[in-house]
């Protein structure tokens, strides 16, 4: 009996020192693991992209054992839904060449078109026009003229009221985008779905907006008497694109400046320009003549006679017609002209007109 204790004496000895060196063996491979993390200067920076991945991992992990799997794919759908309306439908990128739209429209110039119902707007005949309205009233018309600067004030004021609008709205959503709260998108999506059907509204009428359209009238343009010599009007509202200097090829000299601009977004065609220049801060009563208004049917005009060392403000616009209605916004520029030159004033130029520009600069 002794002689087969013995034996299972050793076996337990060495099953003892084989669980030591195991366990042994654990410990060291577990604290080589610790130390490589404490070595690693990835996962030391809590701002390392591997430890922010690390994080955003750890979080959908814990969202998802504290979400059903139905419940779980139901969230990231979802999610996925507002994401690509964000990106497609309201996306930074759409709502910034929408606020450029309504800084251009904020500079246009804005004109009633009296049309006959058959045409559509741009097809009018120049010549026609005139035949036309020789059977308009004058009172009328004017009313209508008041009528369209009243309509085209509102829509410029409507369109950045509605812009202000898609822009919170996105920032609200951008927001419920980032939190880490699912409730939105289980509990709470019906308010979610109202939100972005909202803000799918507000973008058709802004964009119904942005287009000038007809005027609403009250009252008839043409008299009893001639209604039966023209066919139905319809009266519309229209806009023109700035005009606005080339700032770089536009230059003062010692007593002369070049001045060259064009129509935003539009080739050149042949218009009639209004151009004003005037002298800032004039010291004398001869100063304070320096002042004028000169019509131009080009792209280019040089003005002569103009003091040297001293600034001068220039503005250009289009020669106002009958049919203008509101015009918000003048282009101006300032110039400051050269010392007088040592050797003796230089010969004055006589004013001409530039070179017509083909294309806009």
């Amino acid at each position: 009996m002794a002689t087969r204790g013995t034996p299972r004496r050793k076996a337990g000895h060495a099953g003892s020192a084989h669980s030591r060196q195991h366990c042994s063996a654990r410990c060291t491979t577990k604290g080589n693991e610790l130390a490589g993390d404490r070595l690693d200067p990835d996962r030391m920076k809590l701002d390392s992209p591997q430890c922010l991945l690390d994080q955003e991992e750890a979080g959908e992990a814990g969202d998802r054992q504290l979400l059903e799997p139905e419940t779980w794919r139901t969230y990231a759908e979802r999610r996925i839904a507002l994401r690509k309306f964000l990106t497609a439908d309201l996306s930074p990128q759409l709502l910034k060449r929408h606020h450029a739209h309504v800084e251009l429209l904020r500079k246009c110039s804005y004109y009633i078109e009296i049309l006959p119902k058959h045409l559509a707007l741009g097809d009018q005949n120049p010549r026609v026009l005139p035949t036309t309205f020789q059977f308009i009233e004058p009172q009328k018309f004017q009313r209508m003229k008041k009528v369209g600067a009243t309509q085209a004030k509102i829509q410029l004021l409507l369109l950045g009221e509605l812009l202000e609008q898609l822009g919170h709205g996105r920032s609200e959503l951008d927001a419920l985008l980032e939190s880490p709260d699912p409730q939105p998108f289980l509990a709470g999506w019906g308010l979610v779905e109202q939100r972005l059907a909202d803000l799918s509204a507000v973008m058709e009428s802004f964009l119904a907006t942005m287009v000038p359209g007809r005027l609403h009238i009250k009252h008839r343009l043409v008299s009893d008497i001639n209604a039966t010599k023209i066919p139905n009007l319809q009266v519309t509202l229209s806009a023109k694109t700035p005009v606005t200097f080339d700032r770089k090829e536009s230059v003062a000299h010692e007593d002369w400046a070049s001045l060259r601009w064009s129509v935003t977004l539009q080739p050149a065609a042949p218009e009639q320009f209004e151009l004003r220049y005037k002298l800032l801060d004039p010291q004398t009563q001869q100063e304070r003549v320096q002042y004028s208004i000169i019509p131009v049917a080009a792209y280019a005009f040089d003005v002569p006679n103009l003091l040297p060392n001293r600034s001068y403000e220039f503005t250009i616009k289009r020669v106002e017609g009958y049919t203008l209605v509101y015009e918000p916004w003048l282009d101006s520029l300032t110039l400051q002209t050269g010392p007088r030159a040592l050797e003796g004033p230089a010969p004055r130029r006589l004013g001409k007109l530039g070179p017509a520009l083909t294309t806009p600069s």
